[in-house]
């Protein structure tokens, strides 16, 4: 760029920041007549006419009144409340019964009469093993007791002829017969596998024609009709949980269900490495909605002290800590708290407070200590403006 067009840029740019300084800049008129540029002062503004009139709308727009105006509030009265004491703990479920059924005997298996999800009365023949060994020993027993019943029946009638010995050992020999046809009977009944509980069927875990033992899982049932789950809670819930007290569960298996029971046992001591102790509730299940192994979330609520209830909203800060304005006699003051709990609709509060008193829940940017306040709803009883 040329040496002149830079000169004329600087004398613009310079003529432009002196334009502004004279217009904007408060005193420069004053500052220009002093150095003698009388006509270029006249460029700037009166200072007098950008300060508003006394009195002018500028006060009125602060105004509001006097300064002794009421200010108007909203309030709500003190309410007691209790506080919530709640345990929350992860539990597993079992059965309220549930049995491992395995065999009485050993063989093998010649029939399954049941298969998996089955709803089984008590009883109810599960499985047979082989018994055929085992009729045979019963037909056995069966014939040697009626030929010891034939014999003890010929001495009774011929006690003149025989001595009272052999009648004796007579007797004696068919409660033998009696007493070994009764043990083959037994082990043909444990031939079959019959349930010792009502439930319903988990999966099968043998075949037809598996050789089993009196250690071999043959099926597994389940009384489910209540769920028993057992949970930890803290030393100090030790001496507040009682048998009986009401209990809520939830299962990842059924989002959004609440499942109510109540407190079925307590244990008896403390986890010495834990610091917790094991208690086990009772839910009903009478709709069959739960399976044992599941884990649930159990809460229970404790019903604590009682304490003053104010609106979360009343409750503000300073550097000494919480606070709230109470109305009285038309009058505000502050009244220190101290936060017990948090509730969503209430914060309970330890503090000088009783039942009914108005607590300023609105317009607390205007309270001041000792200041008058108006209670919205009320009929002003003077004419006086009142600030809001």
């Amino acid at each position: 760029m040329p040496f002149w067009k830079q000169f004329v840029v600087c004398v613009v740019v310079i003529a432009a920041g002196f334009a502004g300084w004279v217009y904007f800049v408060p005193g420069a008129g004053e500052t220009l007549r002093k150095a003698g540029f009388s006509e270029v002062s006249k460029l700037a503004p009166s200072e007098a006419s950008s300060q508003p009139a006394a009195g002018g709308e500028g006060q009125r727009r602060r105004g509001g009144g006097g300064a002794n105006a009421p200010v108007l509030v909203a309030t709500q009265a003190v309410v007691r409340g209790v506080v919530n004491d709640r345990l929350s703990a992860i539990g597993t479920g079992d059965a309220i019964r549930s049995v491992v059924v395995m065999p009485q005997a050993s063989g093998t298996i010649r029939e399954i009469l049941i298969k998996s999800g089955d709803r089984i009365t008590k009883g109810q023949v599960l499985a047979k093993l082989d018994s055929e060994e085992q009729v045979i020993a019963r037909g056995q027993a069966d014939v040697a007791l009626k030929s010891a019943v034939e014999k003890s029946s010929l001495y009774h009638n011929i006690k003149s002829s025989v001595s009272r010995m052999d009648v004796f050992d007579a007797e004696i020999a068919e409660q033998g017969a009696r007493l070994q046809l009764q043990a083959a009977e037994l082990n043909l009944e444990r031939r079959s596998i019959v349930a010792p509980i009502d439930g319903i069927v988990g999966i099968i875990p043998v075949n037809i024609g598996d050789n089993v033992s009196t250690t071999t899982p043959v099926a597994t049932l389940d009384d489910r009709t209540e769920i028993l789950v057992d949970y930890w809670v803290p030393e100090r819930f030790a001496n507040t949980i009682t048998v009986g007290q009401p209990v809520e569960a939830t299962s990842v298996a059924r989002p959004g269900r609440v499942f109510s029971g109540v407190v079925e046992a307590i244990d008896n001591r403390i986890d010495a490495a834990s610091r917790t102790m094991r208690v086990r509730a009772r839910i009903d299940n009478a709709s069959d909605e739960l399976r044992a192994g599941m884990s649930f979330n159990v809460g229970m609520k404790f019903g604590g002290d009682r304490y003053p209830a104010v609106d979360p909203l009343s409750v503000q800060w300073d550097s000494q800590g919480a606070f709230v304005w109470q109305v009285v006699d038309g009058k505000s003051g502050k009244v220190r708290v101290s936060i017990v709990q948090r509730n969503p609709d209430y914060i309970l509060v330890k503090a000088d407070l009783k039942d009914g008193d108005a607590i300023v829940t609105e317009g607390l940017q205007r309270v001041r200590e000792g200041g008058a306040v108006r209670v919205a709803g009320e009929v002003a009883s003077n004419s006086e403006p009142v600030t809001q």
